[in-house]
């Protein structure tokens, strides 16, 4: 393998004029004046208006190492101590340079340059868009010392380095730990999910969306990437959060983005907004997807400009802040209807990560549980426990297929919440474990039947835009209408009781109309359990 050396010309260090020249330490030179280091060719990268002073150095190193192949190179600066352009000329270099890394070994000369370039010539190394190693070159000790000095080479692949790399596993081990609250999880899924969490925490600024479920632990995470953020010093600001669903009308686009005093009825001072308090932050919105139009076209811009007008002002405020969205929703879904913003969408899917509910992560409910316990222990002040047998039945049947755990993490907290205020401050009993179990079969139950009429007729997607107020008296309205043989019987079970006050009814067209409500046709579903029982 050839050795190339490429390095900068020192247009103060390198130069020199007369015999005091040799009695001066030269970085470039010094190179190759050591005999237990032989270059096969050096690239000197060298300023048009510094050829000729240049040349003196190129004389002097054919003089010393007359086996070394010298090659000049133009390597032009306006401003040497601006970065952008500096970074810039170097990476054009680079990515014209006609590297061979089957025949020839490189290393950098980071030694000559202003400041700006030998911290841009490490950044193209280390990023390997030059495919070397550093090579570092120091003058003799002593003010008398004369001779070549001595140099160092750096090999910036720290997985060589076993102390760096084990420092760099335990802070991603320790950023993991921390994401998940200490809480040691099992499913393979879920933690590969949070180490690629942890490294775009501390490394992106980048908005991240997490999907999932009501309760899978969106709000939790995003809570948890900030403080790991402000561990790490990658923010200063605040962490804020709003349930996008709770926000309706005019006083959206008042509590996201702040009023001037006088902007509308009430109006009596200025109000900052949240996204104004999130400055230097994380904004958290959670169920992103209930945004409306006015407040994602508002949104986008604040998110590409950093700039955004408050309600009423004509003056644009500033807030630079990393957005966090959380949704249950289908967002592509949404903007297939029309009901969410193409732009805005792709401006927040960089990272994107589905949260796998609790039923999914069996073997992540025990770990969850200790938690739990824990968690009422520093809240209550008093330690509770289960009796192993207790622990046994109550475990058995968290994870197995009786365990629904439809709110995700909020069924489990509210659970073990009601278990240990029960148990008085001791041990969590079969009694207390029967009940509870027998409670969340109650509350788990209801909802499966309700869910297996209407999954007859609707989409998932379809059913969460429906209310669940709504969804159980659909639920029912589709049961008797598939129980009964025709509309008009169907209304007179349903309507009875305000049959019984009026002089006429037309429940028939009455029971049309509210199907009709839902998009239902009600020939395909009257008599439909009658003519196909199931």
């Amino acid at each position: 393998m050839k050795k190339v050396v490429i390095g900068l010309y020192g247009t103060t260090l390198d130069g020199g004029l007369g015999k005091k020249r040799w009695q001066r330490w030269r970085p470039t030179l010094s190179i190759c004046q050591h005999e237990d280091f032989l270059i096969d060719r050096f690239d000197l990268l060298v300023p048009d208006e510094f050829t000729k002073a240049a040349d003196i150095l190129i004389e002097d190193m054919k003089t010393v190492a007359p086996e070394t192949e010298i090659q000049v190179k133009p390597m032009n600066f306006t401003d040497p101590w601006d970065f952008e352009e500096v970074f810039s000329t170097l990476l054009r270099f680079a990515q014209e340079y006609p590297f061979n890394e089957d025949r020839e070994e490189y290393l950098l000369h980071i030694t000559t340059g202003t400041h700006v370039a030998q911290i841009c010539l490490f950044l193209l190394t280390e990023a390997r868009y030059f495919p070397a190693n550093l090579i570092q070159t120091s003058p003799p000790r002593g003010k008398k010392a004369k001779g070549a000095g001595s140099y160092k080479i750096i090999d910036l692949d720290l997985s060589k380095y076993d102390l760096i790399a084990s420092r760099f596993a335990k802070e991603q081990e320790e950023g993991t730990a921390f994401l998940k609250s200490g809480i040691d999880t099992a499913n393979a899924r879920f933690n590969a999910m949070i180490d690629q969490i942890e490294k775009v925490a501390i490394r992106s600024k980048s908005p991240i969306l997490l999907m999932g479920a009501t309760g899978a632990g969106k709000s939790h995470l995003a809570k948890r990437i900030f403080e790991l953020k402000k561990l790490r010093r990658q923010v200063t600001g605040r962490f804020v959060e709003v349930n996008c669903a709770t926000l309706r009308g005019d006083a959206a686009m008042s509590t996201l983005f702040g009023h001037v005093r006088g902007a509308f009825t009430g109006a009596i001072g200025d109000r900052p907004g949240l996204l104004r308090a999130a400055h230097q932050g994380v904004l958290f919105l959670d169920e992103v997807g209930e945004l409306g139009s006015d407040e994602q076209a508002m949104l986008l811009r604040a998110l590409e400009e950093k700039s955004f007008m408050p309600v009423g002002s004509d003056r644009e405020v500033h807030s630079d802040f990393q957005l966090i969205a959380g949704t249950n929703r289908d967002l592509w879904e949404k903007v297939h209807e029309g009901k969410f913003r193409e732009d805005l969408l792709a401006r927040m899917n960089l990272w994107t990560y589905k949260l796998p509910s609790l039923r999914e992560r069996p073997e992540d409910i025990e770990p969850n549980l200790l938690y739990e316990l824990e968690k009422f222990a520093r809240t209550h002040g008093r330690t509770t426990t289960f009796n192993k047998e207790a622990y046994t039945r109550f475990l058995n049947f968290a994870t197995g297929p009786d365990g629904q755990w439809n709110a995700n993490f909020r069924d489990l907290n509210a659970s073990v919440t009601r278990m240990a205020t029960l148990s008085g401050g001791s041990r969590i009993n079969e009694p207390i474990v029967a009940e509870e179990v027998e409670r969340l079969r109650a509350q788990w139950e209801r909802p499966r039947l309700e869910n297996k009429v209407l999954a007859r007729y609707f989409t998932k997607d379809e059913l969460e835009e429906i209310d669940q107020f709504d969804q159980a008296q659909l639920a029912k309205v589709l049961e008797v209408c598939e129980q009964s043989r025709s509309l008009a019987e169907a209304g007179r079970v349903l309507f009875a009781a305000s049959r019984a006050r009026k002089t006429s009814s037309n429940d028939s067209d009455r029971l049309r109309k509210y199907l009709m409500k839902f998009n239902l046709q009600a020939s395909d579903i009257v008599g439909r359990k009658y003519f196909r029982p199931q």
